[in-house]
């Protein structure tokens, strides 16, 4: 745990350094991806997505169609961008499709 400081700081700049000494920045990323993958595909995709899973830097999307897969497969580098576009820095650099 963090030593007390004397001085105040802000709430953001105090949860920000608890999540660097609990590491915790990877379960976050993990969650914040998935409610990207939501916002950014929205409704009709996210009825066929059985699972979202984050391993290192790598996003595993598992989908029911196969159809879908396929379309999906042809914009896998404009899904990436739009997901660190979204998330607000590089978290992912490969989209595996299942």
């Amino acid at each position: 745990m963090i030593k007390r400081k004397k001085e105040n700081i802000p709430l953001s700049e105090a949860l920000q350094d608890f999540i660097t000494v609990n590491k915790l920045q990877k379960g976050i990323d993990s969650v914040n991806v998935k409610e990207a993958w939501v916002n950014i595909m929205g409704k009709g995709v996210n009825n066929y997505t059985t699972a979202v899973e984050l391993r290192s830097s790598t996003l595993f999307i598992s989908l029911s169609s196969s159809v879908l897969r396929e379309e999906l497969s042809y914009g896998k580098s404009k899904i990436i961008t739009m997901l660190n576009e979204e998330l607000g820095k590089e978290v992912i650099t490969k989209v595996v499709l299942r």
